[in-house]
Formats: structure tokens, sequence, C-alpha cells
């Protein structure tokens, strides 16, 4: 559940998967506000105030160990060590490294099973609040307000902390979050001073939430994106929802733009204006600001459509005025108008052209840093799928960093993007199906954990042109609560279609989940049959071809069915870039990449964390080679 107004933090959340955000701000748009145009060309806001950096920092080995009123304002942590943020803990020598691709850290070790799903009555009380095995990192960061964050409304965002995490401001709780791939922001406003702040994160490394992300990766914890403080005007835009349509006929087009607004708007208005990729304007106009509703819809006779080969943006500009005419805000956003549908033919279509998808998988990654990676490389990482014909990216298995989705639509590339979702270690045990503790599954405890996680995926990326697909999640078996999710995006939004592969497992879903046939590493002759046999759905395969040693060489037979049944839609091999560490090795002194088990990590699923089409350096493998040739073809 989402609770509000809580005014103390209680350890017992940890265990209880219907306790997942307390006091947190609704997930909204990813849209960025500025002061004038002027910080729009320089890229940066004064309503934004960066709190990366050195935080002070305190490691427990477990919650019982943990330095207790470490958040009071007054308290002395001048002998407290540094850490960096965005990092990961592991990386600054406090935790080991541990990979592990089905099973759960801490199988083999400790007993534990999903809350309520052995009994009614079994909570799981205790089992993460009191274990032995969860770690503990504790951050104090001291800052003062900068001028453009005086006497205004102001909220602290954290884009990614992994697992679970309490926040205090000046000794004040401000609340609670899981879901550690997207942002969550807390109202700092009642508690600032004008002098010196004291900003405390208290963060573990696992909870019920740890049941939920079951990835195959390495397990990091700690505060790994960036941390940011955002301030308000009097009258601003909480949330934008930019709705271009394209018309029947594939030359026209109608634009809505809706908005949720805050603060005093009386007498505020919104100007809102639309430019061509050239700098030319194509529409203005100026409405007063509702607090909920359409600030603009009009519909333009010539269009140009936006995919992979043309990945055609407009501009769109919304200036935020004040009663007395005063420009309060300036909010940017680029779009494109393209059209994704599932035609008559059973045949997934955009612009009314068959969509071939040339896809990968791709974790986030930097050898030096896990996780916790670079404007740069993703960047290069954009780069490397143009120059190797890779149009298309599943964000496995959770939601990116932001300007990933930027790139995406600035560079054409087809975006799936996926929940935080993976149970795998629930429901299937050395090899075989077994279901028998399987989350989410159909237990209602577990329901609205899952759907706030659709949501925050939704609201926050619903305006990027480049998602083609929303996906539920990877590896979670299939149930209720997932037959849920589904609905949640179809009553939200007609303009995707929605992924699932695990429905594959429970067939008696496949009318309830997935506009897809969605399969992990099908044999060609596998897709040939289910393609031959009267389909009802077309074929993705969302993980093919697996990455690994001596791979990929087979992928001519997969791109043969693309062009004997259109139907057969293509596939993301399985994956990017490889999962390893570079560390300075012992003997040589030279610096190497280590994999899985390299680090005395038990259980560990060793050298499979190497699956990739590049090196963890970011190195091509040969591999390439095979892909660039086969995927140029379509």
């Amino acid at each position: 559940m989402v609770q509000n107004n809580v005014s103390q933090a209680d350890i017992n959340w940890l265990d209880d998967p219907q306790v997942f955000r307390v006091n947190a701000l609704p997930a909204h748009s990813d849209h960025a506000w500025y002061r004038s145009t002027n910080e729009i060309a320089a890229n940066k806001s004064s309503y934004v105030q960066r709190l990366n950096g050195h935080c002070q920092f305190a490691y427990a080995k477990d919650p019982s160990q943990r330095v207790p009123d470490f958040y009071q304002a007054d308290f002395d942590t001048r002998n407290w060590d540094d850490i960096q943020v965005p990092g990961l803990i592991e990386f600054a020598g406090y935790h080991k490294f541990h990979y592990i691709n089905t099973l759960y850290p801490w199988e083999g070790h400790i007993f534990r099973r999903p809350a309520y799903t052995m009994a009614p009555t079994q909570n799981g009380a205790g089992q993460f609040s009191q274990a032995p095995d969860n770690p503990v990192g504790q951050y104090v960061k001291h800052f003062k307000l900068a001028a453009g964050l005086l006497d205004q409304t102001v909220r602290v965002r954290f884009e990614g902390v992994q697992t679970a995490m309490y926040v205090w401001l000046n000794g004040h709780f401000l609340g609670y979050a899981e879901d550690s791939f997207t942002p969550h922001e807390f109202d700092l406003t009642p508690y600032l001073t004008t002098e010196d702040n004291v900003l405390a994160v208290e963060v573990f490394n696992a909870s019920t939430a740890s049941f939920l992300e079951d990835q195959d990766m390495f397990r990091f914890f700690g505060i790994f994106r960036d941390v940011s403080l955002l301030a308000q005007p009097a009258a601003h835009l909480e949330d934008i929802h930019i709705q271009p349509q394209v018309a029947t006929d594939f030359k026209g087009g109608t634009l809505t733009v809706d908005a949720k607004a805050s603060g005093t708007l009386s007498g505020a208005k919104a100007l809102i204006e639309v430019w061509d990729v050239s700098g030319k304007p194509i529409f203005e106009t100026t409405t007063t600001l509702p607090a909920q509703g359409t600030l603009a819809q009009t519909t333009f006779k010539s269009i140009h459509l936006w995919d992979n080969l043309n990945a055609y943006l407009y501009h769109l500009q919304i200036t935020v005025l004040g009663k007395g005419g005063q420009v309060l805000e300036v909010i940017p956003y680029d779009f494109g108008f393209r059209r994704i549908e599932i035609n008559q033919d059973k045949v997934i279509i955009l612009n009314n052209q068959r969509l071939i998808i040339k896809g990968v998988n791709r974790h986030e990654w930097n050898a030096a840093s896990g996780r916790a990676i670079t404007k740069a490389d993703m960047r290069q990482d954009v780069a490397t799928m143009r120059a190797n014909n890779i149009n298309a990216v599943r964000t496995c298995h959770y939601p990116d960093q932001l300007p990933w989705y930027d790139l995406c639509d600035q560079q054409g590339i087809y975006v799936m993007a996926e929940n935080n979702l993976e149970s795998h270690g629930t429901w299937q045990k050395l090899g075989a199906v077994e279901p028998s503790d399987n989350v989410p599954g159909s237990l209602p405890q577990w329901l609205d954990a899952v759907l706030d996680r659709a949501q925050n995926n939704y609201e926050l990326l619903k305006n990027h042109t480049s998602i083609l697909f929303w996906s539920l999640g990877n590896e979670s078996y299939a149930g209720d609560d997932i037959a849920a999710m589904n609905a949640y995006y179809k009553k939200m939004d007609a303009s995707r279609l929605v992924h699932y592969e695990g429905v594959f497992h429970r067939p008696d879903y496949k009318a309830k989940i997935s506009d897809v046939e969605s399969r992990m590493y099908a044999t060609p002759a596998e897709i040939e049959a289910y393609l031959k046999d009267n389909p009802k759905k077309p074929f993705v395969l969302c993980e093919y071809m697996h990455s690994m040693g001596n791979s990929v060489g087979g992928i001519k037979a997969y791109m043969d069915l693309l062009d004997k049944y259109p139907m057969f839609q293509g596939g993301f091999i399985w994956d990017f870039i490889d999962q390893a560490i570079a560390v300075k090795d012992e003997v040589t002194g030279r610096t190497v990449l280590r994999y899985g088990g390299d680090f005395d990590d038990r259980p560990s699923d060793y050298e499979f964390s190497g699956d990739g089409l590049l090196f963890a350096d970011r190195t091509e493998k040969p591999a390439m080679q095979e892909v660039r040739y086969y995927y140029g073809k379509y």
C-alpha cells in the first residue's frame, strides 16, 4: 500500500510486501523545467541542485549493528568514512561482489519463502528486519540551499536506490521507498533551513522487494543514480502527457497535451508552442492553467513520421506564466508521430509497415562502477547499436536511467520498456517449474506492489516516442496479479502494445496477458511450428541466441524465418554487454575483467554473467560481426 502522513520510520516495513512506499510523492512524467530559454540552451536549470558527490557513510553488517539515531541533525559524523554518490557500496569496498542468475543470494545459507506464499498467516515477520545477512548503508549529506531554491517548495529526488530506503531531513522522517530502478521524491519544504541541512538516508540490501528483483545480474545495493533537489515555482506543471496520434491515412495527425498543475493557479496561464525539426513554428496557443486537464489540442494536415530510419522529432515548449505575465517555468520536450498496432493479419505494423525487431537486451553496465553508469556509456551504446544495425532494445529487466530514453528517441532505437520485476527463483528450482511459492502469482498481498511498479514505469516514461512496448517484467510466471498489470496498461495507454513472456507457462492466462506470443530461446523449428498452427498472436523472441562463448553463429536460421512468416517479428539477443568487473590482478598488477564466482561469491552462476556482444570494457566481440551482417539484411 501507499502510505502518507507517516511521521515515524518502522523497520518492519522491510518484511511486509504490502508496504512499499511511504510519504513518497506520486509518480509523474520525466519532464524538466527551467527558469528561461537561456537555461534550456545551457542545459542547466536553476531550479535544480545536485547532491551528488561525497557523503559521510557508515556500513553495518546487519540491521542490529547499524548506528541508532544517525539521522538526527546534531549527530556527530566527523569520524565516518566518505562514499561517492552515485555509486555502489560493493565498489566502495564494504560488501562482497555477488553474481547469481535464478537463485536468490541467500539460497543455501538462510531459508526464506515470500510472505503469504506458504500460508495466509505466514507474514514473513523478521525475515529481513532481523536478518543476519542484510547489510545496511547509512548516508549523511550536509547541504545549503542554492539561491535558486530559496523560499520555494523543494523536493528531493532519488533516481535509483537499491533495495529499500528510509529518508530523513534535519531529524524529521520523510519517507520510505522500494522499487530500486524508478525515481522516488519526497517533500522537504516543512523542514528546510536557510543554512545547514542534514539529509540522512538508510539503505538496506534486502527487503520483500528482493523477491521481485531477482534479475540475472550482480546483486548490488546503495544510491547508484543521481540525487537532486528540485524547486517548483508558484505555479508548476507536475505532470504532462503528450499524445501525438497519427491519422488513418498516415499523412496527418493530432496532438493533445494534457497536464496536472500545482501551486497558486489563479491567473496563471500556459503558452504552448510547437516547432518542426528545422525550427519553424507550426503551432501556438495560450490557455488558462487548469489544475488538471487539456492544455492544447490541434490537428496537422501533414506530418513527418518517426521510425528507425528517420527519427523525426518535433519540439514542444510549454511556458507557465504568472498572474502578471512573468515567466515562472519553461518546459521543453521532443516528441514524434508514430503508430504501432496489430493488423487484421495479426502482424505488428509500425506506420503501416511490418515491424522487424533487430534487437538486443541491455543491462546497464560499466566495468569500473557496475550499474552506476554515465551518459558517455549510454551514448557509446547507442552508437554501437546504430553501427551494427541493431534497431531495438529491451531494458532488461527494469527501467533505465532517463537519458537513455532521450537517446533512443533521438536515434530511432525502438524500446521495449520493462517493469522492474523478476521473481525467477520463486517458481523455477534447479531447472524445474515449481511455482509453490511464486510471487506475485495471484496473491492479494503482492498485488499493490507490482501495480505500483507498473504505474511508476508508465507515468515516468509515457511521453517517449521510442517506447513501442510496455513489458510487464521478466520470468515471474503468471497469475492474476500480472493480469492486473496488463489491464492497467491497457486502460492507460492505447498507443502501445503490451509484452510478457512468462504467460507461456500459464496458457490459461493468454487471453488476459500480452499482445504477442513471446518466448525465450525457442528453436527455429519450434517457432515455425507455432506459426504454421493458425496462431492467435504475432511471435517475438524476447531473448534468443545467448551470446556466450562461441555463440551467435546460428542467427541465420532465425533470420530466414523473417522471409517466410510475416507474423514472426524478430527478437532481442541476450545480451548486449558482459557483466564483468575490472580489478587489478594480484600477480601481474594488470587490470583484468572478472566474472561471477571470481569473488568467492556463492551461490553463483560463474561466467554466465559474460554473455554479451560486447566485453565489459565495451570492446566488440567477434560475434558482433555476425549480428551486423544479418541484421543489416533487413
